[in-house]
């Protein structure tokens, strides 16, 4: 029993931490509402325990062969945080327009999370502190524990989005959560960079 509190400790603690993904759910249930931002939400969490997944079954070492991959996804990962930071700082703030807006997807979420390098380390890190023996069960016990933990930690995120919404109806409002946002999202970008 102490195990399974240890492994959902370690993934809400991972999980409900402020990071790119996070920031991107509590905007898009902000701009969206909940049911857009739990699209969102869905792709992020099967995006990550999938990563999550392959760690367990030896990607880590796989890639530790390739040391210059992780510098690609880190790459990627950083031009793909500035690309949405400067999508939501030239967002006219309004909530309904005429053109068509597209909330964050299921494969947004999904994708965000395989270029992101704070998932990378958090399932490399869980999978070492938990299954390193390569014990198969273990590897599926971490998997579903954070599954569920992942799922409600990133959907808070989503769900205090929503809950700013009536808040933030004012198109100016709105510019200026979404322009904080977007700094976060560049200070997130920053951050991987200086941890290279």
């Amino acid at each position: 029993m102490s195990t399974l509190v240890s492994m959902a400790a370690f993934a809400l603690a991972a999980s409900i931490s402020p990071g790119p993904v996070n920031v991107v759910a509590l905007g898009a249930g902000a701009r969206f509402g909940l049911r857009a931002g739990l699209r969102h939400v869905g792709g992020a969490t099967v995006g990550f325990t999938l990563l999550l997944l392959l760690c367990g079954l030896g990607l880590q070492a796989t890639l530790a062969q390739w040391p210059g991959a992780l510098g690609v996804v880190r790459g990627g990962g950083v031009a793909f945080l500035l690309w949405m930071a400067w999508r939501l700082a030239c967002d006219d703030g309004r909530l309904a327009t005429d053109g068509p807006v597209r909330a964050p997807s299921f494969r947004v979420g999904a994708v965000m999370q395989w270029l992101n390098p704070k998932a990378w380390l958090a399932a490399v890190a869980g999978m070492g502190a938990y299954a390193a023996d390569g014990d198969l069960d273990q590897v599926w016990l971490f998997t579903g524990i954070y599954f569920v933990v992942c799922y409600l930690s990133v959907g808070c995120w989503a769900w205090a989005g929503a809950r700013l919404r009536g808040h933030l109806a004012a198109p100016a409002r709105m510019r200026a959560f979404n322009r904080a946002m977007a700094g976060l999202l560049v200070g997130s970008a920053a951050w991987l960079l200086l941890e290279a």
